[in-house]
């Protein structure tokens, strides 16, 4: 059964004659009358009524009724294919916290606009409450970032766990470890994310219960800042290995054996806005695929 045949009957009953939907379809009425002929002999049914005039059978109505279903999502299905080939002219608000937001996106975006070249897209670096108040504010269309305080509207879903290491300067004593444990670190100066961190929480809970209170702290707002920081040894810094992913000169990154915790990055939406144009989709796809990738590699 081919779906030239299928839209050849649904046009007939549409138009009401095979005289209408010939001139319709650019058919000679012969080829619509064969077609139909073929349809009702694929499918072992009788689909009009004979007589003068046009009319269904009622196994025709049935399958008039899934004709049009089934032509919809074709006509969907050739737009999506139509737009992943030339790429739509439009808009992507994107929200993202860091470190993925200069270590990862930049290098998705790069091929993604290549394929896409009549698209724009906006990007916001937030923390991830802000950018789940964005979405519920309709400000980006989705997020990539870690898990933000559950709100109704917005749905995550993680789709890679990060791990932590200890980044230190080459000057350091540590420097030269191949793992350390959390007793290794007492009276180290930790540079801290902000106090509502809920990494730095954790990463808290678990040093006060290794070394108490034996460690100091200071605290810096931009996570990407912390590696120049620690280079010049103003103090030691705990963050994401995707975030030490790029060593800055000067800096040594080494692995914690008994710290478990592991942050997600995962994608927050808006449960009003399920389905997504094609593009968004490709660019979610791209994003979700590169994690994937690394967690594998």
């Amino acid at each position: 059964m081919e779906f030239r045949t299928i839209k050849t009957f649904y046009t007939v009953v549409n138009t009401g004659s095979f005289q209408r939907a010939a001139e319709v379809l650019n058919y000679s009425q012969p080829t619509i009358s064969m077609r139909i002929k073929q349809l009702e002999q694929d499918l072992d049914v009788q689909l009009f009524e004979r007589g003068k005039t046009l009319k269904l059978t009622h196994a025709g109505r049935l399958f008039y009724e899934r004709a049009g279903q089934l032509i919809a999502q074709y006509e969907v299905l050739d737009h999506t294919i139509f737009d992943l080939k030339n790429g739509n002219a439009g808009l992507i608000k994107v929200g993202i916290s860091e470190p993925s937001a200069s270590l990862v996106l930049p290098r998705i975006l790069k091929q993604f606009l290549a394929d896409f070249p009549k698209l724009m897209v906006n990007v916001a670096v937030d923390d991830a409450n802000t950018c789940s108040q964005k979405l519920i504010d309709g400000e980006i269309d989705f997020a990539i970032c870690g898990e933000p305080e559950l709100i109704l509207e917005n749905f995550y879903f993680p789709f890679f766990h990060d791990t932590l290491d200890l980044i230190v300067s080459e000057n350091h004593p540590l420097a030269s470890r191949t793992s350390v444990e959390l007793l290794d670190l007492r009276d180290e100066c930790f540079i801290f994310t902000p106090a509502n961190c809920p990494i730095r929480i954790q990463i808290e809970q678990h040093l006060k219960r290794a070394i108490g209170s034996d460690y100091k702290k200071m605290e810096l707002t931009s996570s990407m800042s912390h590696k120049y920081f620690v280079r010049e040894n103003v103090g030691v810094s705990i963050f994401t290995s995707t975030a030490h992913s790029e060593l800055l000169e000067g800096t040594v990154r080494i692995p914690i054996e008994n710290l478990p915790i592991s942050p997600p990055i995962g994608l927050l939406t808006n449960q009003k806005e399920k389905d997504f144009d094609s593009t968004t989709k490709e660019f979610i796809d791209r994003i979700i695929y590169y994690f994937d990738d690394k967690k594998n590699s």
